[in-house]
């Protein structure tokens, strides 16, 4: 065949063109899904998007399981993180070639949501709370994917979820409030580095509103992240999240409505009814017959569709990475891979001197319910072999093994006599004169599973509700597996089933889920071992104690679930309690997606991981004996208390003083934060700023006995401005290996233009001329060594409120509002939700005097809006809009005068009623 568009040597935007201009609408209606239709005719097979590949291959069989995302940033080291983003890249491409339809080639990967909040129950899925570490990591793991050919792409990365999105709890109808700043310098920041590199080519849209309007409908995609892109962009929906926009959200009347606009917004291919595509093409065609679409509307989305189809080489004759088999798959050197990034991934928190582990530890007692397994997370490959923490260590030496959890009876109440018995085929559990035993897991916030001992399988419901005794542990998207208990009197407790609030009931010999409290069966708890007891009898045997701790990835917080708190389970801390009693040499390992916090001192060594994959035990084994310096630092900021986080719908980090940027207090351990077996000393920092360019050097000396690697990390600080900065701001770091007594000197320099924030008064970019002071040091807390240094910027002068509309979410500060959308399309606009609410304008030149104003706004029962200067309750009032009853989007223009209006004041504007949004502001000057 000669068609053009089969012709590598034309440039790529004749091959798009050629190809599109071949197809008929229909044929180009049918490759907005999912799933791709293929035209015959041209020889185009079928194309799917969407395959997971978070930390390795995801949901298609064993293949190699790296750490989880949150980890694999904690290494702080892109280039080994770029090797896992390749080796992933590797065993999709064989997976590929085996089965072209199982494993597409768009991989739904890397997540760059800035980690805001851990309470967000898919904080493990992302890096950093730091938008530009976060960029670093995301660039280097897309970087792998999409393979080192400069014009071919190995797989075809997907940047998510755009935008603000860090919450489940009803996140299909939350909105999530970015004021500008937040937007331009936290949220935004974290995508573009990926984009404008090339690593990513797509881009999938969050299920959340930002601002009152759907992130898939967010003007942001063409203005913004289009803008980024050197080459085409593919923009995905997430699953289901097209229907909402007319469903859950009601944000259009209709799917074809809604389509429509989703399309016009920028989404290219919709990821809607699985993999039956035919009812979104049919609200498609429909909006294109009702005019809503026009066929130059399909033409751009299906470029974009095909520019990443022609990147991967679909219609070249062979590309570079054709050759690569089903052998990479868990290769050796992937296997070295996933253990070298377990063990770089592994942060030492806290060491009293008990490790290194040396040659005198002959036997360990390793204790946990987390002690002899590996924990898969929604997004994991299916392990393909599990070295657990357990088997690790009995490589080195010795070792003994409690699991640590209480073993207990179930009675019935009200039937003397009778006990929960456990079916030894796994079937329903029913009652018998002989008490069954079971292993209660606590995996904390009230949550709990059991497992029957006389079959070592778990406790789960079944599709009928019956409880059966057939599961290896919580799984599944609907995890059935888990129950709270609720108090009865005498002490009896009935068991809730956490999926789907039932009771469970004894329904004549069985167990059965009801929807009654009262049908709930009371059950008396009988504690037949103490796991606390247990463990610190065998701890007391042993030479040293490794105490494994965490989460369940699938039970304590996920997709569709936050958390409510941090805390280690109640059991898992009494554990860790007893051990320490009964022997001092205890080392508490922490493996789990997110911050955690404890009751009482720390143990006299702590470690923390994500959960790390299949070789998770050798890398343990390796740092704890030494083998390996602890190189893991941390990359959230873990707090003392859930309590000392703003709400976890609050998205405005800069009011909240939220993340390792603002928080005031002082956390159980700070961003960056990580100890190693050696020591380091600073010396010497030097800081030049010359040529729109700011550069720094230090010396650094590993003043301890043994090799180390120190992160040196450099953070700043601007001391004056107009507007609210930073406490600190990573900038840079730099990873050093030092061998005792080895001094180096570390390098590092920046942009002027990087030290910029988003000015609200003229809505770009500003360097400010101010005062900085730059921080060298350990972490964003361990800062040793600090310069001062001076930028020659702008100086932002007042706001001159006669030159044209002041936009109301470009104000200042507030109090009681929420961001909306102005329109369907595009603008944001202020809405108040209580009386008495204000935003301000500070530093407005009113200038002569402006005798005038005119507000866009509308209110759900009309009301006012009142102006005053300096003070939002005792300034003078220089005017009243009256506010019309207007639908949410239908604002209209009105206007008031003006009374002593002139020169520069803070200018309030305050809400006298709930419920009325305002989307700009216009003065005039007196005629």
């Amino acid at each position: 065949m000669n068609e053009p568009f089969r012709d590598p040597e034309l440039p790529l935007a004749r091959r798009i063109a050629d190809l599109r201009d071949r197809l008929t609408l229909e044929e180009k209606i049918g490759l907005l899904h999912q799933y791709q239709r293929p035209v015959e005719r041209l020889g185009l097979g079928p194309f799917r998007t969407g395959t997971e590949a978070l930390h390795g291959l995801a949901w298609l069989g064993p293949a190699t399981v790296f750490p989880q995302a949150v980890g694999l940033a904690s290494t702080w080291d892109p280039d080994l993180v770029r090797r896992v983003g390749e080796a992933t890249s590797d065993e999709v491409l064989a997976f590929h070639h085996k089965d072209p339809s199982g494993a597409g080639l768009n991989v739904w990967a890397p997540v760059v949501n800035p980690l805001r909040d851990p309470r967000w129950g898919r904080n493990e899925e992302g890096y950093s709370e730091d938008p530009w570490l976060t960029g670093v990591m995301a660039t280097a793991y897309a970087s792998g994917l999409r393979g080192s050919d400069p014009t071919v792409l190995k797989t075809a990365p997907t940047l998510k979820h755009f935008l603000g999105y860090n919450n489940e709890t009803d996140r299909c109808v939350t909105s999530s409030d970015l004021p500008p700043r937040v937007l331009r310098e936290y949220e935004l920041p974290a995508y573009r580095p990926a984009l404008e590199s090339g690593a990513a080519v797509a881009v999938m849209p969050s299920y959340n509103l930002v601002n009152g309007r759907p992130a898939h409908l967010s003007p942001l995609i063409g203005e913004v992240l289009r803008a980024w892109a050197p080459d085409d962009l593919l923009v995905v929906s997430d699953a289901y999240a097209p229907a909402n926009l007319a469903g859950l959200q009601g944000y259009h009347d209709d799917l074809p409505e809604a389509y429509a606009h989703a399309v016009r917004a920028g989404l290219d291919s919709f990821t809607q009814d699985d993999d039956r595509p035919e009812a979104t093409l049919g609200h498609l065609r429909a909006a294109l017959e009702r005019g809503l679409l026009t066929e130059a509307d399909v033409d751009a989305a299906v470029g974009h569709t095909l520019s990443v189809r022609f990147r991967l080489g679909e219609f070249d004759p062979a590309t570079p990475y054709d050759d690569i088999t089903e052998a990479v798959v868990n290769c050796p050197e992937h296997q070295s891979l996933a253990r070298e990034a377990a063990r770089r991934s592994i942060v030492l928190l806290h060491n009293d001197g008990v490790l290194p582990l040396d040659a005198s530890v002959r036997r360990i007692a390793v204790i946990g319910q987390l002690g002899d397994t590996l924990m898969e997370d929604w997004y994991s490959g299916t392990l393909p072999y599990a070295v657990t923490a357990r088997a690790g260590l009995a490589e080195r030496c010795e070792t003994v093994f409690c699991e640590a959890v209480d073993r207990i009876t179930l009675s019935v109440e009200g039937m003397d006599g009778r006990h929960v018995v456990a079916d030894p085929d796994g079937g329903p559990l029913g009652v018998g004169d002989e008490p069954g035993l079971f292993d209660l897991f606590d995996w904390g916030g009230g949550c709990y599973a059991l497992r029957a001992v006389a079959t070592g399988r778990h406790l789960s419901v079944d599709d009928d509700g019956i409880l059966v005794n057939d599961q290896p542990g919580p799984n599944g998207w609907e995890v059935r597996q888990t129950f709270r208990t609720e108090d009865r009197p005498r002490g009896a407790l009935a068991l809730r089933h956490i999926s789907t609030g039932r009771y469970l009931a004894l329904d004549g010999e069985v167990f059965r889920l009801a929807d009654d409290a009262d049908a709930a069966a009371w059950l008396t708890v009988e504690r037949v071992v103490s796991g606390a007891e247990a463990a610190a009898a065998l701890a007391a045997t042993a030479d040293v104690a490794v105490v494994v701790v965490g989460d369940h990835p699938l039970v304590n917080g996920r997709e569709t679930e936050d958390r409510l708190d941090l805390a280690l389970p109640a059991a898992q801390q009494a554990v860790v309690r007893a051990v320490r009693e009964a022997n001092p040499r205890t080392v508490m390992v922490i493996s789990s997606g997110y911050p955690v916090t404890w009751d009482g001192d720390d143990p006299p060594a702590v470690l923390w991981s994500s959960h790390g994959g299949q070789e998770y035990g050798h890398a343990l084994a390796e740092v704890l004996f030494g083998d390996a310096d602890p190189e893991g630092r941390l990359t959230q900021t873990w707090y003392r208390s859930a309590c000392e986080l703003p709400d976890l719908l609050d998205y405005d980090i800069i009011a909240s003083d939220a993340t390792y940027q603002y928080f005031r207090g002082t956390p159980l351990y700070p961003f960056g934060h990580g100890l190693g077996y050696t020591t380091f000393d600073y010396a010497d920092l030097a800081v030049s700023v010359e040529d729109g360019r700011i550069t720094a050097s230090v010396t650094v000396t590993n003043t301890g006995s043994r090799e180390g690697v120190e992160v040196v990390q450099i953070y700043t600080r601007q001391r004056s401005s107009r507007v609210k900065q930073p406490l600190r701001r990573l900038r840079g770091f730099v990873k050093v290996r030092l061998a005792p007594g080895e001094s180096t000197r570390v390098d590092w320099g920046l942009d002027v233009a990087e030290l910029a924030f988003w000015d609200v008064t003229r809505s770009r970019f500003v360097v400010e001329d101010a005062p900085h002071k730059l921080m060298v040091g350990g972490s964003s807390r361990d800062i040793r060594l600090c310069a001062p240094f001076h930028v020659d910027g702008e100086r932002i002068p007042p706001r001159d409120a006669l030159a044209g509309p002041i936009a109301a979410v470009d104000h200042d500060e507030y109090d009681s509002v929420t961001f909306v959308d102005a329109d369907r399309v595009s603008g944001d606009a202020v809405r108040s939700t209580a009386e008495g609410a204000w935003i301000v304008f500070r530093s407005v030149d009113l200038g002569d005097g402006a005798a005038s104003c005119a507000a866009v706004a509308g209110g759900e029962e009309g009301g006012v809006v009142t102006l005053r200067l300096d003070d939002p309750l005792y300034g003078p009032v220089v005017g009243d809009l009256p506010i019309p009853r207007a639908g949410r989007h239908d604002l209209t223009e009105v206007r008031t005068g003006l009374a002593a209006a002139r020169g520069v004041h803070d200018l309030y504007v305050v809400f006298e009623n709930a419920g009325i949004t305002v989307a700009s502001l216009s003065f005039g000057e007196a005629g």
